[in-house]
């Protein structure tokens, strides 16, 4: 194969790698966050309790959904 096939070929399997690589990342982060968001229930319970305000599990309900479709 001539010089020029190998750095074409080389060239073409990086940016093939770089481009699954970035969406295989983005997919992985993707279903973590959904499994381990980084707030939790207990979290904003204990927010409202610090501001001096006991929630509703409405309030709960509501900011952890905003929080779901804000991704």
């Amino acid at each position: 194969m001539p010089t020029g096939a190998w750095i074409g070929l080389v060239i073409a399997a990086l940016i093939l790698g770089a481009v699954a690589g970035f969406f295989g990342a983005r997919w992985f982060f993707k279903r973590q966050l959904q499994k381990n968001p980084p707030i939790t229930e207990q979290q904003i319970r204990l927010m409202y309790q610090s501001m001096g305000r006991k929630p509703s599990e409405k309030e709960i309900r509501r900011i952890m959904n905003q929080m779901k479709n804000s991704n």
